[in-house]
């Protein structure tokens, strides 16, 4: 194999939960190859760069091996490999959320919650 459908590469590399939520990313333009938009039918290569913007963050990535079918969380992950930038981006845009909390809140907690938000 020496190219594959860049929706089905999406879907077995577990960007997106089915193939035609790839397709729709392609379509809407989240997604781009080597610098240029991707529609759902383009051919991807060993070597590809793709921009991948999805609710997860965006990630730059290298193609290393070619999938057409979905596996194992452990062997999508061999199929690519993020860029050190992407990476790094994607952990301080995480930082700069709140943390979650400790515990749940208390039934005292619960009860200024509803008061604060009452007030406005």
């Amino acid at each position: 194999m020496t190219s594959v459908r860049i929706d089905k590469w999406l879907w077995a590399a577990r960007f997106f939960k089915t193939r035609a939520l790839a397709q729709k990313a392609c379509d809407l333009g989240r997604v781009h190859s080597n610098g240029i938009q991707a529609k759902p039918a383009r051919e991807v290569r060993l070597g590809d760069m793709l921009l991948i913007k999805n609710e997860g963050g965006e990630f730059n990535v290298e193609i290393l091996l070619l999938s057409e079918m979905r596996g194992p969380a452990a062997v999508a992950q061999t199929l690519f490999r993020e860029t050190e930038a992407s990476r790094e981006a994607r952990q301080k845009l995480a930082a700069e959320f709140a943390p979650l909390p400790e515990r749940r809140p208390s039934k005292r907690d619960r009860r200024r919650i509803i008061q604060f938000r009452s007030e406005r």
